[in-house]
């Protein structure tokens, strides 16, 4: 079973973020790219991929597992809504690993059935960036998930914040995401330094 990259796992929406974290020591970066397209949207993958190689940042792109095959990234995010029309057959023969997110027994159950490099619970906490169909699942939900998946990576997600970072990993996460707490905070490399500080203590 593979072993994450790093116990903080940010996620960002343009490629200068991959430079600006990766350049203080976030190793392990999901792209989520929203509101580009066509050759736009191809640019900023390729320039955040780029920036991944210039820092040594083990790139996630979200949803477009299409471009991930055609530009090499190390790893694809996929939600439960993308398993229907995703080739992860030729993701594998890619050599490209790729993650899941699951919200309740069976979408873990069903991401399972795909062998993934790892699977995502959330929302932990609230969360105001997306409108979500299953309420927060608190940190009791990663131990339980822990104990369902065994050695696979388990990966944290929805409302974390750097004071919740210990709870999330003391309760079974191999890592953890966050959004805003990276890219609203005042700091954000001097918060990605916090996150790392505090997930060695952990």
């Amino acid at each position: 079973m593979s072993i994450l990259p790093q116990k903080i796992y940010p996620i960002v929406d343009t490629a200068n973020w991959i430079d600006r974290l990766g350049g203080v020591g976030a190793h392990f970066i999901q792209l989520r790219v929203k509101n580009l397209e066509g050759e736009a949207l191809l640019a900023e993958i390729r320039q955040a991929h780029t920036y991944a190689k210039k820092h040594g940042v083990c790139l996630v792109l979200n949803d477009y597992w299409q471009i991930a095959l055609e530009e090499g990234i190390d790893y694809i995010h996929l939600g439960q809504e993308d398993l229907d029309t995703a080739d992860l057959n030729a993701v594998r023969k890619a050599g490209i690993r790729f993650g899941l997110s699951t919200h309740c027994h069976e979408e873990l159950e069903r991401a399972l059935s795909f062998k993934p490099d790892y699977v995502a619970l959330g929302p932990i906490w609230p969360t105001r960036l997306k409108k979500m169909a299953f309420g927060p699942q608190g940190v009791e939900k990663l131990t339980e998930w822990k104990k369902l998946i065994g050695a696979m990576p388990l990966v944290a997600i929805g409302g974390v914040t750097f004071e919740r970072l210990r709870a999330c990993l003391e309760a079974g996460a191999d890592s953890v995401a966050a959004v805003s707490d990276f890219t609203q905070h005042a700091d954000p490399e001097g918060q990605v330094k916090r996150w790392l500080a505090e997930a060695e203590r952990a």
